[in-house]
């Protein structure tokens, strides 16, 4: 349990005695060797967390539960949007199979540090290839399974990965995209060339399995199977991509003992669940939230945890939180839009077990908050994290005796222990400003970039000082330490949850051979959050006007349809500032 009874005398203890509050909550995690260092700067000026500590995060997320009687527990649940199918494993069942995959992998030449690319939908089996990875120290590279061939290939070139992992198909509503020829099409331009690729297949669509390239993974988890490695606690766990206002994927990189550290303390501090207890995050895994709530935090915690392919109705949440006892649930703004879509029933939802939800990955309006309160009788809460920190950066926090402020629950809430936010105002003696973190940032956040084959310090997120971390996110701050969410500082996009860069999307719709400029801005979209709108800028005098159709396709083609890109406006100019740069602001306000 936790010790502090107050949000102040648990944020007064991190921020006072770091060292020893990080050290105490290093106690959730079972450590090969224990910690006796909580936090050491590099030589390159970043930071590593217990770097003295060794550890394996798939022995505390499986092991080490089947080893304490909780064999029989489910560990994850799984149930598929498109196919109806459904999927429970227990701990034990999950070791296994777990431990037989991570044989396979070694099979096929694969050892710790080597990346492992899983381009697959959220299955049992992509839980199960991140586990396994982790289990024998290799570096697991989730993808989004609806990226075009283009797009998976800069991933590809990226890690450089020993092996690739697809499911044989995703799924668009009900209709099953082959996965094949997308894997096809980014090896045809990836300069890597991986040792071997891993196919699951599936009954709604399979795949030939080229000879001396391809292999089976249910066949191979039946191989010999292997123990968890000791690693050390800043050795990687993984990479995930993320955009950012350069239009180029970023690698962030995970650590093993500080990402498992903070999620462990997250699920009780925050989430107020205990070992036992159901998790449901409705999140994609090829996201940050189905890394940390889908697959790790839950597993790390003991409890079950809840996922979906697909995007489920109000009525599927609804019997998934009644049949399995839902303790939390973890969902978007744009999933409970959707719900209120959907939850036309005047009285709302009984739901017994559930006891609160949270809403992240943009921000939800206390308009959409006030309908799900009514409809779920439950509290329900935004909180703020990106996937740089891999977990809340503010929150509130369920797991205190404290009743968290009324005042505060339509805002993003008070920052989570180790983040130390403060205001850099764009002009002086403003209250309101970019919100950035004093570092070291606590555990759990990123242990740096991958880039040219290793970690490095992630630069372009530090201001000129170099002693803050940039969020890019627009706010203030309050007396009662409440934070409060403006809006973003940059040109990332989210779109349901998911980021992509404004100038991302301007790279590829810039190659059509009749467009002279573009420029793409976020509008608000009462579904999905956000949306892109291109505003485009045709050669002049060629006769040869690129239509809307080929702009839409193009996009769909090389990112992903995804994207949501439906609205192309057509301009004689793009207006700019005396220095050249576009006026983004100015296009949103026509």
């Amino acid at each position: 349990m936790v010790p502090w009874t107050t949000y102040k005398s648990m944020y007064d203890a991190a921020l006072n005695q770091p060292g020893q509050f990080w050290l105490d909550a290093a106690r959730r995690v079972t450590w090969t060797q224990k910690p006796r260092l909580a936090c050491r700067t590099r030589a390159d000026g970043w930071h590593d967390w217990f770097p003295d500590a060794t550890l394996n995060t798939c022995h505390n997320a499986v092991d080490r539960h089947v080893e304490n009687g909780r064999g029989g527990q489910a560990a994850l649940i799984w149930h598929s949007c498109a196919t109806k199918e459904r999927q429970a494993i227990t701990y034990h069942d999950l070791r296994r199979r777990v431990a037989g995959f991570a044989g396979g992998l070694r099979s096929l030449g694969v050892g710790q540090g080597d990346r492992v690319l899983i381009a697959m939908p959220t299955m049992i089996e992509t839980a199960i290839a991140m586990l396994a990875c982790a289990r024998i120290g290799a570096v697991h590279v989730v993808v989004f399974s609806g990226y075009a061939g283009p797009e998976l290939a800069r991933r590809i070139d990226d890690v450089a990965p020993k092996v690739i992992m697809i499911a044989s198909c995703s799924f668009q509503g009900h209709s099953a995209v082959p996965a094949a020829p997308v894997l096809n099409d980014a090896l045809a331009i990836a300069m890597h060339r991986p040792q071997a690729c891993v196919i699951v297949q599936r009954r709604a669509c399979t795949a030939p399995l080229l000879p001396g390239r391809d292999h089976d993974f249910h066949m191979l988890e039946h191989s010999t199977p292997v123990g968890p490695v000791t690693l050390r606690s800043e050795d990687p766990l993984y990479i995930l991509h993320t955009s950012g206002t350069t239009g180029h994927a970023k690698g962030i990189v995970r650590d093993n003992g500080g990402h498992a550290v903070a999620l462990a303390l997250s699920m009780e501090l925050i989430y107020g669940c205990k070992p036992g207890d159901t998790f449901f995050t409705t999140s994609d895994l090829g996201w940050v939230v189905g890394h940390s709530y889908g697959v790790y935090a839950p597993l790390l915690n003991g409890c079950s945890s809840v996922i979906v392919e697909g995007a489920p109705s109000a009525l599927l949440i609804q019997a998934l939180c009644h049949e399995y006892g839902v303790r939390c649930l973890f969902t978007t703004p744009t999933q409970m839009r959707l719900m209120r879509q959907e939850g036309r029933h005047p009285l709302g939802v009984i739901l017994p077990a559930l006891a609160r939800i949270f809403v992240a990955g943009e921000y939800a309006d206390p308009t959409l908050l006030d309908w799900a309160r009514s409809y779920f009788r439950k509290p329900v809460v935004n909180h703020w994290w990106q996937t740089e920190t891999g977990w809340s950066i503010t929150a509130h926090f369920f797991g205190l005796p404290e009743c968290e402020p009324t005042s505060l629950m339509n805002e993003i809430g008070r920052p989570a222990p180790g983040f130390r936010p403060a205001i850099a105002p764009a002009f002086a003696q403003h209250s309101c400003g970019e919100i950035v973190l004093s570092l070291p940032l606590p555990p759990g956040c990123l242990a740096g970039m991958w880039k040219d084959g290793g970690v490095r310090v992630p630069s372009t997120y530090l201001d000129d000082t170099g002693r803050y971390y940039r969020t890019f996110d627009e706010g203030m701050i309050d007396g009662a330490h409440g934070v409060h969410m403006l809006g973003r500082s940059d040109d990332v996009i989210k779109v349901a949850g998911r980021r992509i860069s404004g100038v991302q999307i301007e790279k590829v719709i810039a190659t059509h051979p009749a467009v002279h400029a573009c420029a793409v801005v976020a509008v608000p979209d009462d579904l999905r959050g956000q949306r892109p709108v291109a505003y485009v800028v045709p050669v002049a005098g060629t006769g040869c006007a690129p239509s809307s159709e080929e702009i839409i396709a193009q996009v769909r083609q090389v990112i992903g349809r995804w994207v949501g890109l439906r609205d192309v406006r057509f301009v004689r100019h793009l207006p700019t500032t005396i220095s050249g740069k576009i006026r983004r602001r100015h296009l949103t306000a026509c």
